[in-house]
Order: structure tokens, then sequence, then C-alpha cells
């Protein structure tokens, strides 16, 4: 974090209004020519729980949460279950100030809701406030919005002392509150918003240095998360069925799907389960639409079993993975990066599918149109594996990005006019599984073709689809199915999906996947800036694995430290085994306590890997070279 950014953090309980006063909060700051970057914590309860959010705001684009932030609006849990000390979890309606003091940076401000908090129950807070010269500004907001008329007007009210105590200008958030409120809670709100500005200005001696930075945009801007990003690639590449069932933090992309796609002629249904919304998934494809579903975790285990299915009858399908943290249920509103495993290998016998891991929005929106195309040119699934970090955290981005032609074409399919010369058996059946296809994909018919007409099982098969064990059609079959991926490897390195960071001739080396690469990224900013000489490489093809690539860059530096949030190494893992020889260049940093790692971590890691030192007291861990 640098001294000319906010980082704002707006806490309370589940259920309060947290994640969308932030949201708006954030959209404000965009639209005033700020970048802003957001993380979310959250507990798995409806209601109730501490939980916050974080608005990162800078003058230059940012895509990573803080070490930690400067500014702390602190409303109580509204819902707490247990306000006692003496409850097995402590008082959970006092969570929200006394839980978020450990990271809040000198000199930062606190802003906290009287009428639901009282800080003398915190033995020490006065002592650590002088200590850390920290600038505490109470105000009653709850007291407050009682009497403009509703008590969730207290978020309101808590933004209007943020903008006072800031510097932040109210029109566009007036703006905003306009667009999303009707008439008879907008102007109470507006009032409260104007009369806790004007309170927090009269009563309180601004004595901190925290502000709004000053920025201006080049070009419009889009303020969207990966979740939103998944769901406009997929609806922008021609998907129009969606099936699926609620879990978290899948969820998300399934419900702006929904909602999104009636509007365009298309079909979402929420089914009793994942194996039933895999299969309506496939099967809307095989009747010749372009279709996907999603789970997380335990979910996405039972779509095993159809995944085989659409290996096996080579039907193209687009399914997204949200990882969150495991096994079973685990922590399960928490980022982690430990399902990449589950997902290449979740099978029975050798799998043929595609997985793209991406990174940002812009990755998330780019790859998810990239897994339609070559699920549907190539017949096979391909799958998107984010995470609940990628997919809940918002950032702004160029709303030029997302400027593009929609993709309605189908693939590898073949017309009626083709089908009166393509090769058909002696009963008149379609030779689908053709043992000479180019690229090994054999143009698919729809039902309903003339001459189309074919079979489809789960078992192996010869050219027409009828089942055969016979030992030749079975080598035949598989490695033809399998020789795909060297045509897709091909494509791939023409789309250049990794991201690439840092001087090109540097001694050291990052690798990571996905939601860590803006961490990464910023880490390796600083390190080049004190002194190291570090580049990495945020990876997104993980099937087929870009091995020629990663072995360029290994063979570039001389040691490279794998950053993940999983327990085992997992990313690493795959690194080895695609390419052994570099087994003692690598070693791991790993983090799995449920956040996601924060930049100064990523550095501290990095500096104890080249050192050979311990961590200095982090939840993380650093796992040496097999030849250390």
């Amino acid at each position: 974090m640098t001294d000319d950014e906010l980082i704002w953090r707006i806490a309370g309980g589940s259920g309060d209004g947290i994640a969308s006063t932030s949201q708006n909060f954030a959209k404000a700051l965009m639209r005033s020519g700020r970048h802003v970057f957001t993380h979310r914590h959250y507990p798995s309860r409806i209601r109730g729980g501490h939980t916050y959010t974080e608005v990162r705001v800078s003058e230059t684009p940012v895509r990573a949460r803080g070490d930690g932030f400067n500014f702390l609006l602190a409303l109580g849990d509204s819902f707490a279950r247990n306000p006692s000390e003496n409850a097995y979890y402590g008082n959970e309606e006092l969570k929200p100030l006394e839980e978020n003091l450990d990271e809040l940076r000198e000199g930062g401000v606190i802003v906290y809701d009287t009428g639901l908090l009282d800080a003398s129950e915190i033995d020490d807070f006065e002592e650590r406030a002088e200590e850390n010269d920290w600038h505490v500004y109470p105000m009653d907001l709850r007291n407050m919005a009682r009497d403009f008329g509703r008590e969730v007007m207290r978020n309101t009210a808590g933004v209007g002392v943020t903008a006072a105590l800031t510097g932040m200008d109210l029109n566009h958030i007036e703006d905003l509150m306009g667009e999303a409120m009707p008439d008879e809670i907008l102007e109470p709100n507006v009032e409260i918003l104007h009369h806790a500005y004007e309170r927090a200005q009269e009563e309180f001696d601004h004595t901190h240095d925290v502000a709004v930075p000053g920025g201006e945009h080049d070009e419009e801007q889009a303020l969207l998360s990966g979740s939103d990003a998944i769901a406009y690639g997929a609806l922008d590449a021609g998907c129009r069925f969606i099936a699926g069932y609620p879990m978290t933090p899948w969820t998300e992309v399934f419900t702006i799907m929904s909602q999104n796609l009636p509007e365009v002629g298309g079909i979402s249904e929420q089914v009793e389960d994942e194996i039933a919304a895999a299969a309506l998934a496939i099967g809307a494809s095989h009747a010749g639409v372009k279709s996907m579903s999603g789970s997380s975790g335990g979910g996405f285990a039972l779509m095993s079993e159809p995944l085989g299915l659409a290996e096996m009858s080579e039907t193209p399908v687009v399914l997204v993975e949200a990882m969150r943290a495991g096994p079973s249920t685990g922590l399960p509103t928490k980022p982690e990066q430990a399902d990449l495993e589950h997902v290449l290998y979740t099978s029975q016998g050798d799998s043929t599918r595609v997985v793209l891991a991406p990174g940002t929005p812009e990755e998330a929106y780019d790859q998810t149109r990239q897994a339609f195309r070559l699920a549907y040119e190539y017949q096979l699934p391909a799958i998107v594996l984010y995470d609940q970090k990628l997919g809940g955290e918002m950032t702004n981005v160029p709303a030029s990005h997302f400027d593009r032609e929609p993709n309605p074409d189908p693939g590898s399919v073949i017309t009626e006019a083709e089908l009166e010369d393509a090769p058909h058996d002696a009963t008149g059946k379609y030779q689908r599984f053709q043992y000479d296809a180019e690229k090994g994909v054999t143009p698919r018919s729809l039902p309903g073709q003339k001459d189309g007409r074919f079979l489809v099982t789960g078992n192996e098969h010869h050219q027409p689809g009828h089942i055969d064990e016979d030992p030749e059609n079975r080598v035949l079959q598989m490695d033809r199915r399998l020789g795909k991926f060297d045509h897709i490897s091909a494509d791939l390195e023409e789309e250049d999906n990794q991201t690439y960071f840092g001087p090109e001739d540097a001694e050291y080396g990052m690798i990571t996947f996905g939601s860590q690469q803006g961490t990464v990224k910023e880490a390796v900013d600083r390190l080049n800036d004190d002194g190291h000489s570090v580049r990495a490489v945020s990876i997104s093809d993980m099937a087929p694995f870009p091995t020629a690539e990663l072995a360029e860059f290994l063979d570039g530096v001389e040691e490279a430290v794998v950053v993940e949030m999983n327990a085992s190494g997992q990313l690493r893992g795959l690194a080895q085994k695609e390419l052994g020889r570099y087994g003692e260049k690598m070693s791991s940093l790993l983090k799995y306590d449920g956040e996601p790692f924060r930049p100064d971590e990523v550095v501290e890691g990095f500096k104890a890997s080249i050192d050979g030192e311990d961590l200095p007291g982090q939840n993380t861990k650093y796992v040496p070279a097999a030849g250390d």
C-alpha cells in the first residue's frame, strides 16, 4: 500500500448490506476518475456473522488487495446471534470493530457506530489507538438512521461520514442512488447522506492525512467481477442454455446468466442436483445449442459421470468450476486454489478436456469465449477454472475491452448438403466417429438432419456409434480423441494465454495461476524497485499445459517460486509432472488459511525463499525445491 491511496474497509454483519454499499461506493469512485479494486470477506451464513469489504482506491490501476487498510467504517453486526463476551464465538456484535484493528495501518481512520458499538468493551482500544496514531471518529449512525425512517440507512450515513472525512464529492453517490432506488426510499437516503456529511464536517476536526486520491480516466470504464466477465463472455460466445444448482461461489455466474439469457432468447434451468445440471447441458448441446453448466467443489464432483459422457460421446459443453476451500464443505465462502487436480483428473479413464484458468476479469471474459470456441470446434468439454477471489472481487476495466462481435458459430457441424456425400454404414447411419477425421474431429450432425442419424453411447464405439469392444477399434478411437490435443496446443500457442511481467533477463522467477496474478505482479514490481531481479508468469492453460513456454521461462532463471493458494502445491506438482527435469529449480510459497495473498506476503515469501530464511510470522508456508 502506498501513502497516496485510500483503502476503505466497511465492516458489519452478513445481511446488513455491506456488499451492496461497498459496490456502490466503488462505482461512484470509478465514475469520478479513480481506479478501484474490491476485496470481500464474508461468513457462510445467510444473516449475521462478521463480514467486510475493502475498496482500494488509487490514481493508477490496481489489481490486488492492499497490505492492510487505512480507513475503517465499523457498523456493528445488527444480526449478531450473541452479544456476550463469554459466548462460544465471543461478542459477535462487536467483531466488526474489534476484529478489524490488527490490519489497520498507522495513522489510519476509524469511524464506528456508537448506536451499536461500544469501544470501551475492547480492553486496549484507547492504548492501541494512541500507539498507532489512529484517528477515531465515533458517531451514532444507527439512531440517526432511525430518525430518518429506516435503520438500514446507517450504511448511507456511514458513506456520508466517509465522504466528509476523505474529501469525496457526493454527486456520483447521489447519481448511483438515483439509478438504483425507487422514489419512496431515494429521498430519505439522499437526506441522510447530506445530513451525515454535514455533521461530520461540523463535529470533527480532520487530524488525519487519509484522503481520496485524484484521478482521471482516458476512456469509459466498467466495474465488474470475474463472475460478471465469465457470464458476459458466455453470452457473447453464443451460449443460449444453462443448467445448474446453486452453490457458493459458482452461484453468481449462474444468477447473472439466468437474468440475462431470456433477453437473448436463451433458457436457464435450476434443477435438482449437479448431475442433472451437467446432463441437461450435454443434452442441449447434442441438440445443437451452445450450452454450459458449472458448480463448486462437491457439486462439481457430482458432474464427473456426465463429464466422462461428454468426453466419450464427443459432445461439446462448457463447465465452470469455482474453487473454494475444502475438503468437503471446508470453508464454503473462502478462496482457495485446491481444485486444480480435481478438475484435471476427475474422470473415468483417460480424460480429454480443455482447462483454462483466467487471472483477471479481462482474461475471464476472453477465455470463456475461447472455451466455447475450443469446445465446439474440437467436440469436447472445456472447463473454466476460477475461485471465490476472482469471482467476487470487482475492479474497473476499460469498457472497450468487451466491444466484440458475438459468436453464434456452432462449431464443427455438418450441413445436410454435406451429409449426402458423407460416409455412412450399410444401415444408413452417418459415420460420426471416423478414424481418419481431420484434427481428430468428425463434423457432427444434429437431430433432425436428413441422413444425419447415428448412435450415441458412453461405451466405446465404432464409426457409426455402435458399441464395439474390438481392441483395434479401441486404440484407433482413443488415439484419435487424444490426438486432438496436439492441434489444440498449437491453437493455444497462437492465443498466448500466459501473462508475463518483469524484466525478461531477470535472475529469479515466480510462477502463479488464476486469481493471484495481480498480487504477484504487484509483488514483482516492488521487488524490482527494491533492487531484486525478478520476472513472473501467470499460467492460464492447465490442459493442455504450455510445456514449451514454461520450459523456456525456467531456462532463463536461476530459481522460481510457485505461488498458489493450497497446501499441497498443485500447480508446482503439475509443472513437475510435465517438466520433471526442472524440479530442482522450483520451490513453493503456499497459503491456505481462507485469505488470499497480500502483495507484502509474496514479497517477504520470495525474500525468504531466496535467502533460505523462515517466513516472518505469516500464515504462509515455504516449501523448498526438491534438491534443497
